[in-house]
């Protein structure tokens, strides 16, 4: 082991329980930090392979039903997820579900199927982002508060420093430099836990906007395609 990994232990050793406690909470911000990011990254990478995987079978496929059919088997991507729950809406509104046989022959019946697709898809997508975005608002907490909690510890062990030598009498360097060194590490750890947090945060904030303006121009796109497929309907 290391003099510095010594002496970094020693001064920990050694520090108030005021600034242990200051060390314990970001150590726990810091787990909790990283275990995040770890999930969320597996989880966003997968969301974006099966959406672009999604994506290239959509256009291949002649009906929505084969769309369908397929989109299943993607249990990961947020596209197809939104394109189920728009089709099953759809297929609702034709009346394929069994329980009823309809025609949508009338502009009321054209409209209404249409109006209870479109907020279908905008609930799905919201339930989307809310599963991307989970957990992350997190980072930001660490990474905002992270520094401050850092610095409380700095603050407190530097006057129980001052203290010290006011009841030594003593302000040599000897004195003063083991206590102020003991109270700055409060300080790095808190920038050690805010510094990947805020990473994090920007780097999942701008993968879930990319995902969110994606799912917006893909349920645009479908909705064109239920549209001309019902006027079809109506027209035959």
């Amino acid at each position: 082991m290391g003099t510095e990994t010594m002496g970094l232990l020693y001064m920990l050793n050694d520090a108030g329980p005021v600034v242990k406690f200051v060390l314990l909470l970001l150590l726990f911000f810091s787990i909790i930090s990283w275990a995040i990011m770890f999930i969320k990254f597996r989880y966003v990478r997968k969301a974006y392979r099966e959406s672009s995987d999604f994506t290239d079978i959509f256009w291949q496929c002649r009906t929505l039903a084969d769309a369908f059919s397929k989109a299943k088997a993607l249990r990961s991507s947020p596209m197809a997820r939104i394109f189920i729950t728009a089709y099953m809406e759809m297929a609702r509104s034709e009346g394929k579900d069994g329980k009823e046989t309809r025609t949508l022959k009338t502009e009321t019946s054209y409209l209404h199927a249409m109006g209870s697709i479109k907020r279908t898809l905008r609930r799905s997508i919201n339930v989307e982002l809310r599963r991307l975005t989970q957990l992350v608002p997190f980072l930001a907490t660490a990474g905002n508060t992270a520094p401050f909690i850092g610095l409380f510890g700095t603050v407190w062990g530097i006057m129980g420093t001052f203290q010290g030598i006011g009841l030594s009498g003593s302000a040599s360097l000897a004195v003063v430099a083991p206590g102020i060194s003991e109270a700055l590490v409060a300080t790095a750890a808190g920038l050690a836990v805010a510094i990947p947090s805020v990473i994090g945060y920007n780097y999942f904030t701008d993968r879930i906007r990319v995902m969110n303006s994606e799912l917006e121009s893909f349920s645009s796109d479908l909705l064109n395609i239920i549209e001309r497929d019902i006027q079809k309907q109506m027209e035959a």
